[in-house]
């Protein structure tokens, strides 16, 4: 009988502690007396249950002779996968926040198998290494033992059909999630644990969701200022007059100085996008640009020929440009 301990689980000399259960695992569910009618099934059990145990206890004696600085911190115990996706708002939504429900898939241990891989009746295979010899040559052309097989010549496997060994099927996951306001694009969300699932080995993986803003028809975000264009009543800017100008909050009501119809840009401070944290809220900054009467009706050209009559009765100040031309040419 083998009395090695690594070739009755088959793993090497120095595996690792998860490799040592997971052989141990699969081989005692084959070979458990409930499970296996094969007559040798209770001793090839007791064997392998002799054997892991065997390697455990070396193993902790490795880890009390190591040293205390040399111990893994939690941070890195083994993890599942984690999962990253993209999550699309409105700029209202990431602005204001909101609430979400996603949809994902992830992996689940295989309900079939629960997760081991194996299931239903058992078949063996010869070992493609050593092709059933259980032997290969060294470089030296000196037999030795095949790695691959661990001396066995062949596998027996008891492979899942529902999920081809891997232990895991796709499930479809639905989750509720809140998005706080004033996230900007490429900020991340991270929902510990919602990642691909843990095992008695593993930690949960982490769900990371890349926040996405929709373009918007009007407003264009830069940093945290929002930008939009406007036209504007000429007659408006040259006259000075409110106007409404839309913003994430609701329409603002904003008195226009007098002047020039030429375009010009109206920044609004702290009125654009909210603030998240240390950073502070945006700007408002909105670009006019003056529009002309295309079409008049009568009295809309009556009371326009009255203020053109007033502004030439105070041309000098009014219309400088015209009175500057008439007195070089001497036009009264």
């Amino acid at each position: 009988m083998n009395s090695d301990p690594h070739e009755i689980l088959g793993v090497s000399p120095g595996a690792a502690p998860a490799e040592l259960k997971r052989a141990y695992r699969r081989l005692a569910m084959r070979w458990h007396p409930d499970r296996s009618d094969h007559p040798q099934a209770t001793e090839r059990f007791k064997q392998i249950s002799a054997a892991y145990e065997q390697l455990l206890a070396v193993d902790a004696e490795d880890v009390e002779e190591a040293e205390a600085p040399q111990a893994e911190p939690d941070e890195s115990a083994a993890r599942a996968a984690d999962i990253r996706l993209n999550l699309e708002v409105s700029l209202e939504e990431a602005a204001a926040g909101c609430r979400k429900t996603i949809h994902y898939t992830r992996g689940n241990a295989c309900p079939t198998c629960e997760g081991t891989g194996e299931h239903g009746m058992a078949r063996t295979r010869f070992c493609g290494a050593c092709h059933g010899s259980g032997r290969v040559h060294d470089a030296k052309r000196n037999l030795v033992r095949c790695e691959e097989c661990g001396g066995r010549g062949l596998f027996t496997e008891r492979i899942c059909k529902d999920c081809g060994g891997s232990g895991r099927e796709l499930a479809d996951v639905s989750l509720e999630i809140r998005v706080p306001h004033g996230m900007l694009p490429g900020d991340e969300l991270r929902l510990a644990g919602q990642g691909e699932p843990g095992d008695e080995e593993l930690q949960a993986g982490d769900l990371y969701l890349t926040i996405v803003i929709r373009s918007h028809p009007l407003f264009q975000l830069r940093g945290r200022d929002l930008h939009f264009r406007m036209p504007v009543s000429a007659l408006a800017m040259m006259a000075g007059g409110d106007v409404d100008l839309p913003s994430l909050a609701g329409v603002i009501c904003h008195s226009l100085d007098a002047g020039a119809a030429e375009s010009r840009q109206l920044r609004l401070a702290g009125k654009g996008y909210p603030g998240r944290g240390k950073n502070h809220a945006g700007d408002l900054v909105v670009d006019l640009e003056p529009v002309f009467p295309s079409k008049l009706n009568a009295r809309q050209r009556k009371l326009l020929l009255q203020a053109n009559a007033a502004l030439l009765d105070d041309m000098a100040d009014a219309l400088p440009e015209i009175a500057d031309w008439k007195t070089a040419y001497g036009i009264e």
